[in-house]
Parts: structure tokens; C-alpha cells; sequence
């Protein structure tokens, strides 16, 4: 009861901050969609979030659907039969492919999208409409896949997930930062949730050092992760090797203080 109490005293006092940062909407956004740009990743606790965002939010606008401030996203992810893209991943690769459909909640918005890592740190993303979230890949999406990517290996879905995002942008520099919490991973053996655990990204043309996130970041010894949420839900529902993350994993307990829920299927 005490650890529930806890959370929701820490929800309100997210959502007070969250409240007093100006809005933007999906328009305005579209000025720093950065389709083509670096990632820089983060892991926190949810009480170190709070902490940083009480102190750069006067930097930043937050995106503002329809009044709601954490947005709801749900994501399938594809892979071969054989797990070739988390394999990649496992052993290092550095030229990396991710192919997922995605759908924003509060939007009502769903994507196919791909995204290439390049071994020089650049993320590009490629994506097309399509009506909603639906398990099957269409011929339209795979012949999609295949101009975009060049991959023409069979795919199938391997892994749903699902969590809330705070989206900010700077007011002066073309950088967005994105903080996922409530983060469940759903493959067919169960459900896994991670509650206390929340993934940063900051997404900028080239990197910027002048960033009011990352140097509050810095100046709380918080350093660039890499993390995929897709590997990440992989490695721990599945039998799949995955000695790259061992210790990923570990830092991710000692974070959230083992809040690692499980619920078989």
C-alpha cells in the first residue's frame, strides 16, 4: 500500500510540472520533425525525471493533444522468424534496421515505419499512413518495406509494446526530447510491465552540447545509454541469447528497485 501511495503522490507531482510548461500541437511541431538526425538515449528513475524536469521546463514547450500532455503509443514490432534484427543488435552490428507499425492513441494515427541506424550514429526514419494497427503486413507494406529498406526477408510480429510519452521542444534550438514511462512489452508467453522506468531521448540534427536537458542530465552523472525497447522486451521474454543486455537489465533493477512485473499468458 505504501509503495502505491508513493506512486500516485509522484503522478501528481509530474503532472503539476507537466501542467505549467507552454503547450505546442502537432502543427507547430512539424518544424522539428527531424526525420533524419542523432539519438542520444537515457535511462532514469521516475523520481530523477521529476527532478530534472523541475528544472529546464521553462526551456521547453510540451505537446498538447486534445489537453492531454502524456500520450499514449502502441507499437508491433517485426522481425524474421530467426530474430535477425535483435540478433544484429546482440552481436554489435552497427548498421541497424528496425521495422514496426505504430499507432498514437490520442491522434488516432497509426504508421509502418522504418528506421535505419547507420555505424556513424544517424537515425533515419521513413513511415507511411496506414488505416490501424493490424498483426498481418499487407503486400502494400512489405512492398514498402522493401523500397525503403531494401530487406526482403520474411518478417513477422514478434513483439507489442506500449507506453506514455512527454514529447518537449526546445524554444531555441531544433532539438525535441522524448520521455517514455509505463512502459508493457507483450509477446505470446506473457506480459511484462516496468513501471518505475523511464527511457529519454534527444533527438537533434547533429549533437548539441548546448542542450539544457542533456547538461542537466550531465550534471546529475546521468550518461548515454544504448537501449531499444525493442531488444529490451526481447531479451527478457524470451530464451533468445542476450548477453549484450545482462548488464543493461542490471542497471534497469538497481533503477526501479527490481519493479519488474511479469504476468504469464
Amino acid at each position: 500500500m505504501a509503495k502505491e501511495g508513493n506512486i500516485l503522490q509522484e503522478l501528481r507531482s509530474l503532472e503539476k510540472i507537466l501542467s505549467e510548461i507552454r503547450p505546442i500541437s502537432l502543427k507547430e511541431m512539424d518544424s522539428v520533425a527531424l526525420m533524419n538526425r542523432t539519438d542520444t538515449k537515457f535511462l532514469l528513475s521516475f523520481s530523477q525525471l521529476q527532478d530534472v524536469l523541475s528544472e529546464v521546463s521553462e526551456h521547453y514547450r510540451i505537446l498538447d493533444i486534445k489537453g492531454v500532455r502524456r500520450n499514449h503509443y502502441q507499437s508491433e514490432y517485426y522481425d524474421t522468424p530467426d530474430f535477425y534484427f535483435f540478433r544484429r543488435h546482440q552481436n554489435g552490428k552497427k548498421n541497424r534496421l528496425k521495422i514496426r507499425k505504430r499507432r498514437y492513441v490520442e491522434s488516432d494515427i497509426s504508421f509502418l515505419e522504418v528506421k535505419f541506424k547507420s555505424n556513424k550514429g544517424r537515425t533515419e526514419k521513413d513511415r507511411m499512413k496506414i488505416p490501424e494497427l493490424n498483426i498481418e503486413l499487407t503486400q502494400d507494406n512489405i512492398q514498402y518495406i522493401q523500397n525503403t529498406s531494401h530487406f526482403e526477408e520474411e518478417l513477422e510480429p514478434k513483439l507489442m509494446n506500449s507506453f506514455e510519452r512527454i514529447t518537449l521542444v526546445d524554444q531555441d534550438l531544433p532539438e525535441r526530447i522524448t520521455i517514455d514511462c509505463n512502459l508493457a512489452f507483450e509477446m505470446s508467453n506473457g506480459i511484462l510491465r516496468i513501471p518505475d522506468l523511464v527511457i529519454v531521448e534527444a533527438k537533434q540534427e547533429r549533437q548539441n552540447r548546448h542542450s539544457v536537458f542533456l547538461s542537466a542530465l550531465k550534471k546529475r552523472l546521468i550518461r548515454p545509454e544504448s537501449i531499444s525497447k525493442y531488444c529490451l522486451g526481447v531479451a527478457l521474454l524470451t530464451d533468445e541469447k542476450s548477453n549484450m543486455f545482462k548488464e543493461k537489465i542490471r542497471r534497469i533493477k538497481k533503477l526501479t528497485n527490481g519493479n519488474i512485473q511479469y504476468h504469464h499468458q
